[in-house]
């Protein structure tokens, strides 16, 4: 009776992982390449998130450093101006 009963239990995880098996080989396996190409995705996304983030820094620079210039010359001219 024990031999039955494992036996049935051999036969039922047999047929088990046999269905996992043919589930998986249906699948074209394309692992390298499609890696390669989220690589070279992730990539091109963050340069160009990069690019826009030093495009943004160097337009606020640039207009803070000409605002403080237009108040430094103003600064200066209401100091050299003849009273």
């Amino acid at each position: 009776m024990k031999f039955f009963v494992r036996g049935v239990c051999v036969l039922a995880l047999l047929f088990a992982f046999a269905g996992n098996v043919f589930a998986q080989s249906n699948q074209p396996d394309q692992g390298a390449k499609s890696d390669v190409k989220e690589a070279g995705s992730s990539t091109k996304r963050a340069i160009k998130k990069t690019g826009r983030k030093v495009k943004k820094g160097t337009r606020k620079a640039t207009h803070k450093t000409a605002k403080k210039t237009r108040q430094g010359a103003q600064k200066i001219e209401d100091k050299t101006e003849p009273q």
